[in-house]
């Protein structure tokens, strides 16, 4: 079979976005109790983001270089996160709902920018009508078979017994669907249409593998695939994940692999590991140079290169400690870091407000409010650097499409070079605390001028310096 994965995603730089925390617009009327903006996040607290405040700040994304926005879910939900779904043809009213959230897809497809939703279709919420139905009349409701209930009554809100249903992580506000059940299958299926049909660009799925039915996952694909053949279905697989990425069900995964290389070489011992240990990353070994590259190399091989090239690169989520609380608030770390992000294959995702060096720990504390209003805490030379970083792999065809083989491998650095039909980059990062001499023989005879500083070309043949803690990109032009 033939694998194809949507081209736009090989040229997409994602920004995710947690719509409860980013911005907040006047436009969109709000209840009462919303918790300030600036303190720390709790789990039920509300601080009141919106989808027009992301609207009015598409001029941001836009200067960064973003051009494709991952939200996590806005459906109607009881929760801040919205994973507890109530009804998911309808977009949460305190984020300005349905109208609300077409005003921002027009304003964002104008601009070129793309729009993926979280799709949550393993669980509901206790609020979810099929649920609350069984809660009224117990085993003579019509919706008996939505859900695995073991014995009635349903016991939904005494937290010190467990749920006498099958619940998300055995949590009780988190029914877990019967997506054996015909009519189950049906309506989420009909969901992941209707916002496509709606303009979206894809999804990004919650747990798909606690739905363990390819064949379902093969009808999701095929119903999207016909309702938008380049809609974006990339899922979130922590580890391998070969059985999912053989074109018949998902076009990517949420490289979290990568995640814990990256960390593992460019922080090594200098990792904040308290948080990350109690979340999917768990504990992040440190890699010398060969060890890192030995990972880059599997990972742009592990699957058909399509999928490859459509990987979702991440640094943090929603789900771990943010990028500059795992690297002990290094900034030179995240910048290499960022760079090694921009210029491997796969699209680069970036956790809102890490541009700027956002702290914050595991869940919830790493969903703080981002500080528009407190612009003295940016790490702004950092953002500026993630712009540079952006621009570069815009420019670069070879950074989105090209091939990938390692040039070098040593205890603290790491070469590799990409390679689309003539044009070339080298990439080389030194993470010593020392400059260090590398002698790189990357393909061809021309001399590569540097990308992203002016230090000297790379010359075939000729040894080059490293500094200390650098990162270094070489591009041949296309007629060079």
């Amino acid at each position: 079979m033939e694998i194809a994965t949507p081209e736009w995603v090989k040229d997409a730089v994602f920004y995710q976005i947690f719509p409860d925390r980013f911005a907040m617009s006047d436009r969109v009327s709000k209840p009462t109790n919303l918790q300030a903006w600036e303190a720390s996040p709790t789990y039920h607290g509300f601080k009141g983001g919106d989808l027009l405040g992301v609207l009015e700040k598409l001029d941001y994304l836009e200067d960064l270089g973003i051009n494709a926005i991952y939200f996590n879910p806005i459906f109607a939900s009881a929760a801040n996160h919205r994973y507890h779904a109530h009804d998911y043809y309808r977009v949460d009213p305190i984020l300005g709902g349905n109208d609300a959230f077409f005003e921002l897809l027009e304003a964002a497809h104008q601009r070129n920018i793309r729009i993926i939703l979280d799709g949550v279709f393993n669980h509901a919420s206790r609020g979810f009508f099929q649920f609350h139905h069984l809660l009224e009349n117990g085993e003579e409701s019509p919706y008996v078979d939505w859900f695995h209930v073991h014995d009635w009554p349903i016991n939904a809100y005494h937290e010190h017994e467990r749920p006498n249903y099958a619940a998300w992580w055995g949590l009780h506000a988190l029914p877990k669907f019967n997506t054996d059940h015909p009519p189950v299958r049906e309506y989420l299926w009909d969901v992941a249409t209707y916002w496509l049909e709606q303009g979206i660009d894809g999804w990004r799925l919650d747990v798909p593998a606690e739905i363990d039915d390819d064949d379902f996952w093969r009808e999701f694909r095929r119903r999207c695939k016909a309702v938008k053949p380049d809609a974006y279905l990339v899922g979130e697989l922590w580890g391998e994940a070969h059985r999912w990425l053989q074109g018949d069900q998902f076009d990517a995964q949420m490289n979290y692999p990568f995640t814990r290389a990256a960390f593992g070489f460019f922080g090594g011992h200098n990792l904040n590991q308290s948080g990350t240990v109690h979340t999917g990353l768990g504990y992040i070994e440190p890699l010398t140079g060969q060890q890192f590259a030995d990972c880059l190399d599997e990972l742009h091989h592990a699957h058909d290169p399509e999928i490859v090239l459509a990987q979702m690169n991440v640094l943090s989520t929603h789900d771990t400690p943010r990028l500059y609380t795992i690297v002990n608030q290094d900034v030179d770390t995240m910048r290499l870091i960022f760079l090694c992000q921009m210029t491997i294959a796969g699209a680069p995702n970036i956790y809102y407000g890490d541009e700027i060096g956002l702290p914050g720990g595991r869940d919830p504390d790493c969903r703080r409010g981002f500080p528009w209003d407190k612009k003295e805490s940016w790490k702004t030379a950092l953002r500026e650097d993630v712009r540079r970083y952006i621009s570069l792999r815009h420019a670069a065809p070879e950074l989105r499409r090209g091939t990938f083989q390692i040039l070098h491998a040593s205890e603290h650095a790491v070469a590799y070079c990409r390679q689309h039909k003539e044009q070339l980059a080298v990439v080389a990062f030194n993470t010593d605390d020392e400059e260090i001499t590398l002698n790189l023989d990357p393909p061809g005879e021309d001399p590569l001028p540097s990308a992203v500083d002016e230090s000297e070309a790379l010359r075939p043949g000729r040894p080059v310096t490293l500094a200390a803690r650098s990162g270094r990109v070489w591009l041949r032009p296309e007629h060079g």
